[in-house]
């Protein structure tokens, strides 16, 4: 198979791809990327428990779930993502993907004070709903993660299925704001599945499409598929309670 080139396509650090790298430089790679989605994850945990200390927010937060208003908020959410995702991997300043990382966390922190909110304080065994939701989510993106790393397959053919697959998803959603129907548990499933794939695609990634200098864009990337996948399975929890 002839190979890609090995200047990586996400920014214009002058390295090679990290397949083209050493063992030692791979695993300083996969450690600085796990590391930054950790910290990721610690910094939602702030960034959320913050935001939930004000009735000011919650409220706002839970109004924007409200008819139209949810779509502007999803509206909103989505361009904080492309913007973060694009600076992340176009700009060769650390600080600037740094911060960039820091806004679309902050931009996940608010998208979920409603859901949160709702299972924390509105659910009988919220505090539990959480905490097995967080559970199942982890383990299923560190054995997702581990399927990639031990079986070294390419999951890069999913992009297509994923693109279109969240296409459906977005129109969906769409079509149940405008028009008043749950789209209920079957479509959290499919969600999740999603989230899944994603999972996959970006950890093949690690191995397949970045330089050694990439992990804070390879980081936002397992991030928001993380994220992704927390949200519905909590959205599956919620419905069993």
């Amino acid at each position: 198979m002839e190979q890609q080139p090995t200047e990586s396509p996400f920014n214009s650090f002058d390295t090679k791809l990290l397949i083209h790298t050493s063992d030692a430089e791979r695993v300083d790679f996969y450690k600085k990327t796990y590391g930054h989605v950790a910290g990721g994850v610690l910094v939602f945990i702030i960034f959320e428990y913050l935001l939930l200390q004000s009735e000011t927010i919650v409220n706002f937060a839970l109004s924007m779930t409200e008819g139209y208003k949810w779509l502007l908020m999803l509206g909103g959410f989505m361009f904080i993502t492309s913007y973060a995702e694009r600076m992340t991997m176009k700009s060769t300043d650390k600080n600037i993907q740094y911060l960039a990382f820091g806004l679309y966390i902050l931009a996940q922190a608010f998208i979920f004070v409603p859901l949160i909110y709702i299972a924390a304080y509105y659910m009988d065994s919220g505090p539990e709903i959480l905490n097995q939701a967080a559970i199942v989510t982890l383990a299923l993106f560190t054995g997702l993660s581990a399927v990639v790393f031990v079986s070294k397959k390419d999951f890069s053919f999913l992009k297509t299925g994923l693109t279109v697959g969240f296409f459906i998803a977005i129109g969906l959603i769409v079509a149940g704001m405008l028009f008043g129907f749950n789209l209920g548990l079957w479509f959290s499933v499919g969600m999740c599945l999603l989230a899944g794939g994603s999972i996959l695609y970006q950890t093949s990634n690690l191995v397949n499409k970045y330089s050694s200098e990439d992990y804070i864009p390879a980081a936002l990337g397992l991030f928001a598929s993380l994220m992704l996948l927390f949200w519905y399975v909590l959205q599956i929890f919620m419905s069993r309670d």
